[in-house]
């Protein structure tokens, strides 16, 4: 994952139009650096993906994201009490593609664990000589849903349509950071498009909003997307995250939603990932809620 903006003199082109010239960007080359994508929530046990940044014009493919996935690393988990070195899992994915991830060792059981609420967690990864180190929490469930819902999408949009509603409480006191995710029939489970929220807004009271729908970064997405459909089953997925974790995806999704925008402001996604490697390691402190919307 390598993120980089170029800020484009839109103005000056629009202004000198009549004095058109050409121009070329000449970018340094930048070695790539390890990306870590890990997570913990509650009942469940570390994952952690490792994988090397591709350079800014790299033709991104399945095989391109196979062979970037960092293998045969020392990744470490500790909860204070226990340290569980993790094991590396291969899962095939087709023609011949595998991608990988660590976890839970299931040959060392004494120190395995999985996620609490209210816990402090800590991630050591060495590969290729140099150490990688990262700290989150899985904090308290605070936001409290109180049901989910449904109504007709607004006029325009196809008879089938409905917005999907939450209700829900958030306790007065500044700093209580979410993420959702939403799971629609058989499909995975994807996160928002705009994901993480604080309580800025909302501290200590009850509310009602929409749960948009939760969508693939890497397909395309028809107007009207952020709706379901009469007779889905929706599953919410809401997680109270903390800081460093709500910071990495609130940069992490601006940057993706102003791709390609030259008016937009150039963003630094924020990593708790010490060591110089790209990425986070974040704990979820996640609650399930479904409906079945009628036909």
């Amino acid at each position: 994952m390598k993120i980089r903006s170029l800020t484009i003199p839109v103005l000056s082109v629009l202004l000198f139009s009549s004095c058109e010239r050409g121009v070329e960007f000449k970018l340094d080359e930048v070695s790539s650096k390890l990306v870590v994508e890990g997570s913990i929530e509650n009942g469940q046990a570390p994952v952690v993906y490792l994988s090397k940044s591709q350079a800014f014009f790299s033709q991104i493919d399945l095989s391109t994201l196979a062979n970037s996935f960092v293998r045969n690393a020392d990744v470490y988990v500790s909860n204070g009490l226990l340290t569980h070195k993790l094991k590396e899992y291969t899962v095939p994915v087709g023609g011949g593609i595998n991608f990988y991830y660590y976890s839970n060792d299931p040959a060392s059981p004494s120190t395995a664990f999985l996620g609490e609420l209210n816990k402090q967690y800590s991630l050591r990864i060495v590969t290729d000589g140099k150490e990688y180190t990262a700290t989150t929490s899985i904090p308290n469930i605070t936001r409290r849903v109180d049901s989910l819902f449904w109504k007709p999408a607004p006029a325009g949009n196809p008879p089938e349509k409905v917005m999907v509603m939450v209700r829900a409480y958030d306790p007065p006191g500044l700093g209580d950071y979410v993420r959702y995710f939403t799971k629609r029939n058989s499909e995975p489970i994807y996160p928002g498009l705009i994901s993480v929220f604080d309580d800025q807004v909302i501290d200590g009271s009850s509310y009602e909003v929409q749960v948009e729908r939760g969508l693939d970064r890497n397909a395309d997405h028809p107007e009207g997307s952020s709706f379901f459909d009469r007779g889905d089953t929706v599953t919410l997925k809401l997680a109270n995250i903390d800081k460093a974790t709500y910071d990495f995806w609130r940069t992490m999704e601006y940057t993706y939603s102003s791709v390609g925008n030259p008016f937009s402001s150039p963003t630094k996604v924020l990593s708790n990932i010490k060591g110089g490697g790209l990425g986070y390691f974040g704990g979820y402190a996640a609650q399930y809620h479904s409906i079945i919307i009628p036909q």
